[in-house]
């Protein structure tokens, strides 16, 4: 089974394309890793051989329905993959149907984009026990579940999207540094980009921390990659 690291991994199990393509541009900036699939079979397919962290389920599928497919989850493969519902069915029968069989959310349609986020990511940090979840690198500390950054716990900011993303891992790396390739790769798995996009949203991160905290955090290894930088005590 592969499994994946630093993001999310988020099976959207959904046959409607308009809804599929809008949840694609949404989360493709942010930090996840998405499969779609338009039917019950391709479905439990990828289940059965990918490690995902949340999964997001029409009920209203071609073939095998929602409900069967939650259960399959459940009972047939026996994962615990925080799974929540996405339907147009707001009565209480349909939401008790879809509790009784395993799924731990249900949001009816049509729904803000940003509210699935928040309810994916509250199922993520609950599944891992991401909320109290912390890294730090000497006086730098990064929040996994807030992805607040905070010096020596003091003055917090919030990253999102890319930023997030980059940061994170050139926390876990310190005190070595991250070559170009290898975070072009976490970041964008088998895709290739260019070198220059990847350095515009390095730039973008180190400067909106910069603004921030009035340092310096990630230093540049002219023909290499990147590699935090801690302020010291008297920075």
């Amino acid at each position: 089974m592969v499994k994946f690291n630093g993001r999310i991994r988020l099976l959207v199990i959904e046959d409607h394309t308009a809804l599929s393509q809008n949840l694609s541009e949404f989360f493709g900036e942010k930090r996840y890793i998405i499969d779609f699939a338009a039917d019950g079979l391709t479905a439990l397919h990828l289940l059965a051989t990918n490690h995902y962290d949340v999964v997001a389920l029409d009920l209203g599928l071609p073939g095998i329905g929602g409900i069967e497919i939650c259960r399959r989850i459940r009972e047939d493969l026996k994962s615990t993959v925080p799974v929540i519902i996405m339907t147009a069915k707001g009565e209480m029968r349909s939401k008790e149907e879809g509790f009784k069989v395993g799924a731990d959310d249900y949001l009816v349609k049509p729904f803000q984009l940003r509210e699935l986020q928040l309810r994916i990511e509250a199922l993520h940090r609950r599944s891992t026990g991401a909320e109290t979840t912390e890294i730090r690198a000497d006086s730098v500390q990064l929040n996994l579940g807030t992805l607040e950054v905070s010096i020596d716990g003091k003055n917090p900011t919030a990253l999102s999207g890319m930023g997030a993303q980059i940061f994170e891992i050139i926390v876990r790396a310190h005190p070595n540094f991250v070559p170009y390739k290898e975070l072009s790769e976490k970041l964008w798995a088998e895709r290739e980009v260019d070198v220059n996009v990847l350095r515009t949203h390095v730039y973008s991160l180190r400067k909106r921390l910069q603004q921030h905290f009035g340092v310096n955090l990630i230093k540049t290894l002219h023909g290499r990659g990147y590699r935090l930088h801690p302020p010291l005590p008297n920075d």
